[in-house]
């Protein structure tokens, strides 16, 4: 069975209820998480706050927070291999990492990490000479 790993920020909690504001994102990947486990998926969660020494003894995560820092994650790593930044993934796609369900085309959502793309009007916003 695949290992899975989620990578967070610095949080004060991992259930996403404390505080003023719920953060639902982190509700339902603790149930996910939770039920994944509950049916033997190797998966876990590591917070920068109460677990630092797993972001520095996988290279994979070294590398990433090297490279993009705290503000990509969270970061899922399956099998070693980057699968999500920026977000988590969903219960679907959780559980097809697993072996739990069928790969589905579902598709991973994108993070912007603050580069820019080149325009339908050509780069420059159109710009003549610029390119």
């Amino acid at each position: 069975m695949a290992a899975i790993r989620i990578y967070e920020p610095a949080l004060c909690c991992d259930t996403g209820v404390c505080g003023v504001d719920v953060d639902q994102s982190l509700v339902e990947v603790t149930a996910t998480v939770r039920s994944l486990q509950d049916l033997g998926a190797d998966i876990q969660r590591h917070n920068l706050a109460t677990d630092p020494l797993a972001f520095t003894t996988d290279e994979t995560v070294r590398a990433f927070m090297h490279v993009v820092g705290s503000t990509g994650l969270p970061l899922t790593v399956v099998d070693g291999v980057t699968v999500a930044t920026g977000a988590y993934p969903s219960k679907t796609q959780l559980l097809a990492f697993a072996g739990l369900a069928p790969v589905t085309s579902e598709p991973a959502e994108r993070v912007q990490l603050g580069l820019t793309e080149k325009s339908e009007s050509g780069c420059c916003g159109g710009a003549t000479g610029c390119c």
